[in-house]
């Protein structure tokens, strides 16, 4: 009696370090765990093929074509499950995750494993979760979204990561220094559920994992879980304010910070004067026209979990 496979599509990006060759052992077993489980494997490889959207096209097409769906793999850190959740919100294939982040944030709030052949195995025979997804114009984050300072520490962070190697503490020397060398202020106007309110910030900060938000002891982080746009704004850009948030925030009493006001909303809209704004999405910089729309996809994306894993 022949058995149907289903299509597993593995998209890694190299620079992740998926494939490497002090790993070979773990890539093998990774393989042969899925094709145990009745997969039949395609790699993809994120810059083999110049347009990702192109390569998303394929990979779409593979599922849809199938008797049945499978799933379709990121194998990676916090931009490539954006980018490939991007493609696959919406639709009935699920994502499985192979954490190799920095922080993997959306990993460890579903209780998936950072070990790879136990994340395989999760894939292989986990259940399906539908988690929410943020969104701001056309594009999506899973964790996060933010203007002003933070995408800043983003960039000032690669280039720690690109010399020195990629550690969580360069989240933090990447801030200090910004704080030392930039501070500059947006003047915006935001709206949030229709009532708009002039804002004058060095940084505004979207979480959609509460994961995340409960680290930084923010309460927010019940109003991510529930499906609302959760804000942080910062409401003053003097050296000494932001030096004592980023004490805050590293010490999880985020909360806490005078000058520092959260909120929550089922959207929320910034409008500027700027031609575009600077937006991080999930450590990925984008250059976005305002005005910025913001809401939440509820249940939108369909991911591969342990049996009784937390929900999103």
């Amino acid at each position: 009696m022949s058995t149907t496979l289903q299509p597993l599509s593995l998209i890694y990006n190299q620079k992740s370090g998926f494939h490497a060759t002090q790993q070979e052992g773990v890539y093998e077993e990774l393989l042969h765990v899925l094709s145990q489980h009745g997969f039949e494997i395609q790699l993809f490889e994120m810059g083999e093929i110049a347009n990702f959207d192109q390569l998303m096209q394929q990979v779409l097409a593979r599922h849809q074509a199938a008797q049945l769906s499978g799933v379709v793999v990121a194998a990676g850190g916090d931009g490539t499950l954006n980018a490939v959740a991007a493609k696959l919100k919406g639709t009935s294939i699920p994502m499985g995750i192979l954490p190799l982040g920095t922080f993997n944030y959306v990993a460890r709030l579903l209780n998936i494993p950072l070990d790879l052949i136990e994340a395989a195995h999760v894939i292989a025979t986990g259940s399906t979760r539908a988690v929410h997804v943020a969104q701001i114009n056309q594009h999506i984050y899973l964790n996060n979204a933010s203007l002003g300072l933070y995408p800043l520490f983003i960039q000032k962070r690669e280039r720690y990561n690109r010399y020195l190697g990629r550690f969580p503490l360069h989240a933090y020397t990447s801030a200090l220094d910004v704080l030392l060398r930039d501070r500059k202020e947006l003047k915006l106007e935001i709206e949030v559920d229709t009532k708009r309110y002039p804002l004058k910030t060095p940084l505004i900060f979207f979480g959609n994992n509460q994961l995340q938000l409960s680290e930084m002891n923010l309460r927010i982080a019940k109003a991510a879980a529930a499906g609302k746009v959760a804000g942080v704004a910062v409401a003053k850009s003097d050296k000494l304010t932001l030096f004592k948030i980023l004490w805050q925030l590293i010490q999880g009493k985020a909360e806490q910070a005078n000058d520092m006001y959260s909120f929550a909303a089922e959207q929320v809209v910034i409008h500027s004067k700027r031609q575009q704004l600077t937006v991080a999405l999930d450590g990925e910089i984008v250059k976005m026209r305002p005005p910025l729309r913001i809401s939440v996809l509820k249940n939108a994306l369909k991911i591969k979990v342990p049996h009784a894993a937390a929900s999103v």
